[in-house]
């Protein structure tokens, strides 16, 4: 997906989201902050999007969004468990009606052979409803770490 098109779809959901005067969200960790950058970059996004939370550390996840550090020890920050705390604490503290979670191993080292570099985990809520959660393998060479924050263009 190339910048433009993002734009367009940032620019969309700003709009949706405006519409039923809902708002907006996110809880980043591998990302460090490119998804609220992103939104925030939108003409009007004061109307609609609310607040980020960049959480890189354990420490962070767990003080700022409420994380289970247990649940951190046990299912590690790249993984849905945590991604649906991570957007649900970003949820509560914020406000928001809205959000997202993404969190995943930037590399070129931390990998593993069920969590490669390139592993993104992210989760997506609306008040009243279910989180929804979705692992995404990203192929990066090598793992280009400075190719991370791009992953909010999936």
């Amino acid at each position: 997906m190339n910048q433009e098109k993002l734009e367009t779809i940032s620019s969309e959901l700003g709009e949706l989201l405006k519409l039923k005067d809902y708002s907006f969200t996110c809880a980043e960790s591998c990302t460090g902050g490119w998804v609220g950058h992103a939104l925030n970059s939108i003409p009007g996004s004061s109307e609609w999007f609310g607040s980020s939370f960049v959480t890189y550390s354990y420490e962070a996840k767990t003080q700022i969004l409420g994380v289970s550090l247990e649940d951190l020890d046990n299912f590690g920050a790249v993984s849905e468990e945590i991604v649906e705390q991570m957007v649900s604490g970003a949820l509560h503290k914020s406000g928001a009606n809205v959000g997202v979670a993404i969190s995943g191993i930037a590399g070129p080292a931390g990998g593993t052979d069920t969590k490669p570099v390139g592993t993104v985990c992210f989760a997506w809520k609306m008040d009243g409803q279910d989180v929804i959660t979705f692992p995404q393998s990203i192929s990066l060479g090598k793992g280009m770490r400075s190719d991370i924050p791009r992953l909010k263009e999936l």
